[in-house]
């Protein structure tokens, strides 16, 4: 059952949806029914979901990088990067949001709202203790220091519309089975370690990743 909550700001009006766990094509459908429908008026969102497992390919993501599948689907999207995976225990939240509401030009606001992603998670990392850096050419989070600096925590995607409006969002591994990172090159790295928030000593109930890391992007992306 979805969950909705609303909360308004001057500059913008927000809903978040809670979909629970949900097939990756089942929200990747309703995201873009969601896009094509939306006017002016239409709030934005951010829906938080978890997903079975499965692996998903960027708009021009090579192939090649999923190395064995496995039993795991392998779905094609419209997002930008290369291939990644969902799982159980993986904060996800795709970012249903109208970026012309808070910059005219959006084509130019749209690495400005990628570096505020990417904060939202590093601030969420912190707020369990846990130390989280951007790489250059590198989209997503990854650990700055410890036995597993340099593994990739957390990764983005998205796209954005013509008009504007986006879709696809970010995913934080919190407590999760890793292995089938192993069967990618994940993000088209050869060798990327990736890890999750218990490994690195967190210890946090999935729900509370979720509403941590939703804060931040609200508190970043609509004040």
């Amino acid at each position: 059952m979805l969950e909705t909550s609303e909360t308004s700001r001057p500059s913008a009006a927000l809903r978040i949806v809670r979909r629970g766990r949900e097939d990756y094509q089942t929200s990747f459908d309703a995201m873009r029914a969601f896009t094509d429908a939306r006017s002016a008026d239409t709030p934005n969102e951010f829906w938080i979901v978890e997903h079975p497992p499965v692996f998903t390919l960027g708009l021009g993501a090579d192939q090649s990088h999923v190395l064995a599948a496995h039993h795991i689907p392998v779905v094609q999207t419209d997002r930008g990067g290369e291939v990644t995976y969902h799982g159980p225990g993986q904060a996800v939240i795709y970012l249903l949001m109208d970026l012309r509401r808070s910059h005219p030009k959006a084509r130019l606001f749209a690495r400005e709202f990628v570096n505020k992603i990417e904060q939202a998670v590093i601030d969420t990392l912190a707020a369990y203790n846990l130390a989280g850096e951007r790489k250059a050419g590198a989209p997503g989070i990854y650990v700055s220091e410890g036995e597993f600096a340099g593994a990739k925590i957390a990764a983005l995607g998205l796209k954005v519309r013509g008009n504007g409006c986006t879709y696809h969002g970010v995913s934080l591994n919190v407590e999760m089975d890793l292995t089938p990172f192993s069967w990618i090159n994940p993000c088209g790295y050869a060798g990327l370690a990736t890890v999750d928030m218990t490994t690195l000593g967190a210890t946090a109930a999935l729900a509370d990743v979720q509403h941590t890391l939703a804060q931040h992007l609200q508190d970043l992306l609509t004040s």
